[in-house]
């Protein structure tokens, strides 16, 4: 057994140690995949200079040139939004040689968030007529670039716009010449990633392009304002949403956490002129009107908390009020001192005080007040852990209330979100997958009907459903769709459950999003096999690999393993999936490499033949030892698996057994999963529900008790009668059915572990129910415990005080979310412990039933740590909200 443990530990070791060596090292790699592999993770969370977003310099800080081949000089920053000027080679006398284009930096203009929440920051070179002549990614936070797919892919797609024009309408996907559409091929298992970068392309190039007159301007019709003449307080105007407010607060920057805010900004509109008076008094706004030209726009913006200043402490005259800017659609308008006023005073009944004030001048003809707008704060973020600044803007939306402008707002129609531009374009792929889902938990649901058409020697009533299930998993889930759920993802929405939760992020990718939904609902009603043993297409694989090596000649070679090592060797899973969740509390990045323990990027999402040749060995080890042994990752080393049998504990409905079954073998022999036990029991969190179980339930040639009853009335001349829900024949008249003395006082196979029934429960209803339910939860101790060892009390007394003081720290801003964690961790540990000790039961079945059971280790560590991760996050949750937690 040992020895088989330190196999498999050194194969793992060995796949990471060589798979990253063999990166850069692999000597029988074609020379484009050791392009590929070289040029991998050079720019992810790349560091940038620290004063990238303000330098005046730019192409002193970045290499210009590999966007913009031919040039050999580059101007200063220029205009608003930001770009520079790329000039050719210059003659005798000359400043710079000619104007050959511009080069721009894209979150100068845009910070469009890609699949990791953060902005890929891109470099991009355009030409004087508007076309595309180099692409840069500098930085990017994609953990699918990291490991999986290579940068290279990136690159390749950026390359695609070169030669293209900013005239042009690109999408993603396939070319549509009628709609004047050009396509561009996306990056199988990136999609988000892709539909957010051809954002940043043309959103950076339309802002330039309009600059520099290679398009038309956008034209916006001017506010055409009801004047009423009110004249509205500041509480009005609040309620109104005529006047609104930006706050940032320190932690938001990487400053320690404060009461105090980093600056509170109150902004809005003057140039209605109900709003107007009442902010500035009737001769203030007439004197401001007095000052604007027909097409120029006026706003407010204070300072009521916060020392930070928003117009710059760098601020000289002639320069620009760097911190803030206002954006319209792509459009970002920045301030100079000829478009700043002074702000005297507001006239406006409750107005806050404030420390500093300005009114901004907007003078481009293509801003209209009708249309919404933004405030942006800009600033620099600290990374606390590393030190590293980045470049960080804060946004606050304005448009007028609609009772205020003739005939209302304006209809707008502003660019979907990356994600809803998924679910549209794939929206067809996305019903058959649903309907697919939706069949698959129908026809499960039917099972006993199914089961009881089939025998032990024809299981087609079954089989034709499950492979058929497969079929679909492997070819259109996997390889299509490419929608094989990952334990990273688990590991992403654990961290989400705790730190930060962003439906966006979740909602990218539609396929896997829709899985996890039918992979949640079915685990709790069925357990884990419905999805790892009909739906994973990783797992249909490996089945379907050792069925075929059984019709091919190989069944002779095929072996189970011994029981007492599958007993050993299944909880070497559970070990994997713990040390990946533990590391990802340190290291997020880092458990992302060692969940490469899981083959499936390089069998759907990459490709064997993509990626270095230790991880297309591990998969092809994998897939050939599956030829003759059943699905040897599913049992022994899948993580994701092992965060699915957890919950499967607690699920609804479980599988039949009759009291034979502690007596007769026949199931457990013919288990591929081998989740039945010496007396009968299933164990849930292995069971793979092939079904093969069921069948035999109610087959009267197959199961042998059964048989033994069926031959005894055709001896007798009885009448043969159909198989009871009990799996028993019905009998003739209603008797118990008589069970021989080994069966009837064995153990009970229809429970997984011995019925219990806490006494205090016995007889317990109503409201009395509820509270004993509560205590049960949350007062681990019971009066064995109390009465147990004085070390493990003592200790328990200690880690109860500790939580608690944790959690009232946490509730008043002086602890960390990680150091709150890892105290509710110590006490789940405990927990554990404890109950062991004086309350060792779970439920069986559904929560509100009163099916007890005794547990094992694992039922209650899965308890605990189940029921610890949902109290835990609510109130995580609820001292985020309250904005208490340290970040």
């Amino acid at each position: 057994m040992s020895v088989v443990l330190r196999f498999i530990a050194a194969l793992w070791a060995a796949l990471f140690l060589g798979g990253f060596a063999g990166l850069t090292l692999a000597a029988d790699q074609a020379p484009a995949a050791k392009a590929q592999e070289r040029g991998t993770h050079q720019a992810y969370e790349a560091h940038l200079p620290d004063d990238l977003a303000t330098a005046p310099a730019l192409c002193a800080k970045l290499d210009c040139a590999a966007v913009f081949p031919g040039a050999v000089s580059f101007s200063p920053r220029k205009g608003q939004p930001p770009y520079v000027e790329a000039y050719g080679p210059a003659k005798d006398g000359e400043a710079h040689g000619p104007l050959l284009g511009y080069v721009m930096l894209s979150t100068d203009i845009t910070d469009t968030p890609a699949y990791s929440g953060k902005p890929v920051v891109t470099l991009i070179g355009m030409d004087r007529e508007g076309r595309y002549v180099g692409v840069k990614v500098l930085k990017h936070s994609e953990p699918i670039l990291l490991l999986g797919i290579p940068e290279a892919a990136l690159v390749n797609f950026n390359h695609q716009y070169v030669g293209k024009s900013v005239r042009d309408k690109i999408e993603v996907g396939p070319s549509r010449p009628e709609e004047q559409v050009l396509g561009v091929d996306a990056i199988s298992g990136a999609t988000v990633t892709v539909i957010a970068q051809n954002q940043v392309m043309q959103l950076s190039s339309s802002a330039v392009a309009r600059q520099v007159g290679l398009i038309a301007p956008v034209h916006r019709e001017p506010l055409k304002a009801i004047e009423a003449g009110t004249t509205y307080s500041w509480e009005q105007l609040v309620k109104l949403g005529a006047v609104q407010r930006l706050q940032v607060r320190p932690e938001q920057v990487g400053l320690d956490r404060s009461p105090e805010p980093f600056i509170e900004l109150w902004f809005g509109d003057l140039n209605h002129p109900d709003l107007g008076r009442s902010l500035l008094g009737a001769t203030g706004y007439e004197n401001l009107r007095s000052r604007l030209k027909a097409h120029e726009q006026a706003f407010f913006i204070i300072r009521s908390a916060g020392a930070e200043s928003f117009k710059g402490s760098g601020f000289v005259r002639g320069g620009i009020y760097d911190r803030v800017q206002v954006r319209q659609g792509a459009e970002s308008f920045t301030f100079r001192d000829l478009d700043y006023l002074n702000l005297y005073g507001l006239e406006a009944a409750g107005a806050p005080s404030y420390t500093e004030s300005a009114i901004f001048i907007i003078r481009a003809p293509s801003f209209s007040a009708a249309y919404p707008w933004k405030l942006a704060f800009l600033g620099n973020r600290v990374d606390r852990a590393t030190g590293q600044r980045s470049f960080a803007n804060f946004e606050a939306k304005y448009w007028l209330p609609a009772a205020l402008m003739q005939g209302g707002r304006p209809e707008v129609e502003e660019d979907d979100a990356p994600w809803r531009r998924v679910w549209k374009s794939r929206a067809p792929g996305i019903a058959a997958f649903i309907v697919l889902l939706v069949g698959v938990t129908v026809v499960y649901a039917l099972r006993e009907r199914l089961t009881r058409r089939a025998t032990h020697r024809n299981k087609w009533p079954v089989n034709l459903f499950k492979y058929s299930a497969w079929a679909l998993s492997i070819t259109f889930v996997g390889f299509g769709v490419m929608a094989q759920p990952s334990i990273t993802q688990v590991l992403t929405w654990f961290h989400a459950l705790l730190f930060q939760w962003t439906w966006s992020l979740f909602l990218s990718d539609p396929f896997i999003f829709v899985f996890w939904i039918f992979i949640i609902l079915t685990v709790f009603l069925f357990g884990r096999g419905l999805f790892c043993g009909w739906m994973c297409p990783f797992g249909s694989l490996s089945e379907a690999l050792y069925k075929v090596g059984g019709r091919l000649g190989l069944k002779r070679w095929q072996r189970r393993v011994p029981q007492a090592v599958h007993d050993q060797l299944k909880w070497l899973k559970y070990g994997i999936f713990f040390g990946l969740l533990a590391v990802s509390l340190v290291s997020m990045s880092t458990a992302e490499m060692l969940a490469e323990v899981e083959p499936f990027k390089t069998t759907f999402l990459v490709g064997i033949l993509n990626r270095a040749w230790p991880y297309g060995l591990f998969v092809c080890t994998l897939l050939g030892v599956s030829l003759f042994v059943e699905r040897p990752y599913c049992k022994y080393i899948c993580p994701l698996g092992a965060a699915l049998a957890m919950p499967s504990t607690f699920r609804w409905f479980g599988l039949r057994r009759k009291m034979d079954c502690n007596s007769c073998k026949a199931c457990a022999v013919g288990c591929g999963a081998q989740a039945i036990d010496a007396a009968g029991r299933i164990d849930h969190r292995e069971c793979l529900h092939c079904l093969d179980c069921m069948v035999l339930y109610t087959d009267t040639a197959g199961c042998p008790p059964l048989a033994k009853e069926r031959k005894r009335r055709e001896r007798d001349g009885l009448l043969i009668t159909p198989i009871g829900r009990d799996g028993y024949f019905i009998p003739l008249t209603p008797v118990a059915p008589e069970l021989p003395a080994k069966v009837a006082h064995g153990p009970d196979p229809r429970m997984p572990t011995e019925p219990q029934q806490p006494p205090h429960k016995a007889d317990a209803r109503g409201l009395r129910w509820v509270l004993l339910e509560l205590r049960d939860h949350l007062w681990p101790w019971s009066p064995q415990s109390l009465r147990g060892p004085r070390a493990l009390l003592l200790a328990g007394v200690a880690f109860a005080l500790a939580a608690s003081v944790a959690w009232v720290l946490a509730a008043t801003g002086r602890l960390s979310g990680p150091a709150l964690i890892l105290w509710w961790f110590g006490w789940s540990v405990y927990e554990v412990l404890i109950r062991l000790q004086g309350r060792r039961y779970v439920k069986d079945g559904p929560w509100w039933q009163a099916n007890y059971r005794r547990a094992s280790v694992m039922d209650m560590l899965s308890y605990v740590g189940f029921k610890n991760l949902l109290l835990g996050a609510s109130c995580f949750l609820l001292l985020k909200a309250m904005g208490v937690l340290l970040p």
